[in-house]
């Protein structure tokens, strides 16, 4: 055993020296945990910001003023009145989002208690936008109307109060959410294509042959690849959450961040050995950039870091459970976001070890039969 450690961390040496000299994945690996995570974070928005919205005012009132001057920025741009002739029109070029109706006796009928209405127009192209959108002006509404009634002392059928008490992200604010979920997309994509490049590249340089002279066993090469590449990938994770996330980008991060790492390396086992067992089905590196590319878009969309996996159908629920991405995706959640310790996380971290285990031993098995038919 001490024997194969040794030769599993010198091996790692050589992958460490073969990974210095390929400046096209190094500037790959430094882009995708700064500029990647950056723009990820800061353009990709789902939250709305600076949205253009529209007054049709047929009431001219207190209450419909209120509405009006409540639409502000940042969320909104200042409102503009336009004629109702105009909406059809306007929203077919895509001018405003958002128009908004205010009926004549808007503010009379509320007194009234004869439930006036507001219509709300909306552009639904940008389905993000208008459902977030929607559900902001309703609130404005709702605040405005019911601040208009208490300074008249007047009495309304109202809806219940309800109280929205928002943890771990206070403000809502989407850059939280995707900073951190950027950083854990690159670790899945940067183990795939570290790992099986490097079994890829071994095979066209020829010097697997070269390494097979020698009193080394394929499981000893296979172990120094992981451990290598992983470390890298690691480290680029730690200093990307402690500069990019929480410096650059001002994320606070709840969590340890040591904790996570610790996590992180956990999946990066089952990666890696998945991106080797792909390794050995590909027989040039064209050949597994087509095999890898959809494997990890699927993980990326499928397990949670994208949108929320309980809004999955349930058949795919269950072929997801076995991506180790899914529970990578909740383990970072967990702890990034909320704080949770080992107590919370454990099973996750089990199911990726077992998950890594079973991988690892389909590798192996499919790494030996590749060096047997070519006669290694």
């Amino acid at each position: 055993m001490w024997r194969w450690m040794q030769n599993v961390f010198h091996l790692g040496l050589k992958e460490f020296a073969s990974l210095s000299r390929d400046v096209v994945m190094v500037v790959l690996i430094i882009f995708e945990f700064t500029g990647a995570v950056y723009s990820e974070a800061d353009a990709m928005k789902v939250d709305i910001n600076n949205v253009k919205v529209a007054i049709v005012d047929a009431d001219h009132s207190t209450l419909s003023a209120r509405i009006r001057d409540a639409l502000q920025p940042p969320y909104f741009r200042p409102s503009h009145e336009i004629d109702r002739s105009e909406v059809d029109q306007l929203l077919d070029k895509g001018v405003y989002t958002f128009i908004l109706e205010m009926p004549p006796r808007l503010e009379s009928d509320l007194l009234s208690n004869r439930g006036p209405s507001i219509q709300i127009n909306v552009d639904a192209t940008a389905v993000a936008h208008a459902t977030v959108g929607t559900a902001y002006i309703q609130e404005i509404i709702a605040r405005e109307t019911a601040g208009f009634l208490n300074q008249r002392n007047a009495t309304a059928v109202m809806s219940v109060d309800i109280i929205v008490r928002a943890l771990f992200n206070q403000n809502l604010e989407a850059i939280r959410f995707t900073a951190s979920m950027g950083v854990i997309n690159n670790v899945t994509m940067l183990a795939i294509v570290l790992i099986g490049a490097a079994v890829i590249r071994e095979r066209e340089r020829g010097t697997i042959e070269h390494l097979l002279v020698m009193p080394v066993r394929p499981s000893e090469i296979a172990a120094a690849k992981i451990w290598a590449n992983g470390f890298v990938i690691l480290l680029a994770a730690a200093l990307s959450l402690h500069v990019m996330v929480h410096l650059v980008l001002r994320v606070p991060i709840v969590g340890s961040v040591e904790f996570f790492l610790a996590g992180a390396t956990v999946y990066l086992f089952a990666v890696a050995s998945l991106s080797i067992l792909l390794a050995t089905i590909a027989n040039s590196m064209p050949q597994f950039a087509l095999l890898s590319i959809p494997v990890f878009v699927l993980m990326f969309l499928l397990s949670g870091s994208f949108t929320p996996y309980e809004s999955m159908p349930a058949f795919m629920q269950d072929i997801m459970y076995i991506s180790p991405a899914t529970h990578f995706v909740r383990f970072a959640q967990a702890v990034l976001y909320r704080g949770a310790g080992i107590d919370v996380v454990w099973p996750d971290l089990a199911i990726m070890s077992a998950l890594g285990g079973g991988f690892l031993v389909i590798a192996l098995m499919r790494f030996r039969a590749m060096l047997a038919r070519q006669g290694y």
